[in-house]
């Protein structure tokens, strides 16, 4: 408080602090306004921060034990993904056609639907397929039975899909005739 008297001092924001602190609380503001502006350097940001990110340690989910959701997953997922689909809809027409020359549904969940009809099989095969790849890209960061990644699954996956798209032509190529594909 002033006497009523007295000169009175100008009002620059800090009436409850000391002249001096505000004085060097304003300077500060003026040294830290003249620096460069680093959110003008935005591919010099997406490139350091691809190579050196900010964690330097590791991410604290992996010991957390409840399910938390993201929004944001890594890139090589979509082509673990789109492959897995992929192989899959290769091995629902592979499995038709070996069906066809005489071939076994060995898996017994799709031996009820197969010989119903096409349609329906595929459908059912990449609904089924569609869920659990969905469901292994939302907890790719996650472990599977404590042990192993849930994204190491999904390789897991793709490769045992291409292992058996590929034991699937060695089977069309046994069962089908070399006489055959002549007549065609």
């Amino acid at each position: 408080m002033q006497p009523a008297n007295g000169p009175e001092l100008p009002n620059n924001g800090a009436t409850a602090q000391p002249q001096g602190v505000a004085a060097a609380v304003s300077s500060a503001d003026d040294d830290r306004r003249e620096r460069h502006d680093r959110r003008h350097r935005v591919w010099w940001s997406v490139v350091y921060g691809s190579f050196n990110p900010r964690r330097r340690r590791t991410s604290r989910r992996l010991l957390e034990a409840r399910y938390h959701s993201l929004d944001w997953h890594d890139a090589h997922l979509l082509a673990v993904a789109i492959g897995i689909l992929l192989l899959s809809a290769a091995d629902a027409l592979m499995t038709i056609r070996l069906l066809d020359i005489g071939a076994d549904e060995v898996n017994p969940i799709m031996e009820a639907v197969v010989y119903r009809s096409a349609a329906v099989f595929a459908t059912v095969k990449m609904t089924l397929t569609g869920l659990g790849v969905m469901v292994m890209v939302m907890l790719a960061r996650y472990r599977f039975m404590r042990v192993i990644r849930v994204d190491v699954v999904m390789y897991a996956v793709l490769i045992a899909y291409s292992a058996l798209l590929t034991y699937e032509f060695w089977m069309l190529r046994k069962l089908i005739d070399p006489s055959d594909v002549l007549n065609l």
